[in-house]
């Protein structure tokens, strides 16, 4: 099927019309006439395609820094900050990944201390973190 754009005559595929199904069916729970017209769901169907896949690949750079963050605030209970304690366990030989680590600092308190004193001994320069405000009263 031919149709006339701009004064152009375009060739049309001849299963478009399920392509116009399959925008709609992405488009599902868009507002407005982003729903139910093909021009503006076709657009804004390509766009929340663009950003699902930017942010599959932003997700891995946030879950690593969460990680981090987690770590740290479990090294620096018991005195020694994160990068002297990823330090020493490089040093001991230890190769957890901070995914586990996080886990271990979260629901194994125990088990992760018993990591950063390995960690500690390992390393000479690994001296315990000057305590500042509240912490250094208790």
């Amino acid at each position: 099927m031919d149709y006339m754009e701009g004064g152009k005559l375009f060739r049309r595929s001849s299963n478009w019309k399920m392509n116009k199904g399959k925008i709609f069916k992405l488009a599902k729970g868009f507002r407005g006439r982003a729903k139910n017209c093909i021009r503006i769901a076709r657009e804004r169907v390509e766009k929340a395609l663009q950003y699902s896949y930017r942010d599959r690949h932003n997700k891995k750079r946030d879950m690593r820094s969460l990680w981090i963050e987690r770590i740290n605030s479990g090294t620096r209970l018991h005195g020694v900050n994160y990068g002297k304690f990823m330090h020493g366990l490089m040093k001991e030989n230890i190769q957890l990944n901070r995914k586990v680590l996080s886990e271990l600092s979260m629901h194994e308190p125990y088990s992760f201390k018993a990591l950063v004193d390995v960690s500690r001994t390992s390393f000479p320069g690994n001296r315990p973190v000057k305590k500042e405000g509240l912490a250094a009263i208790l």
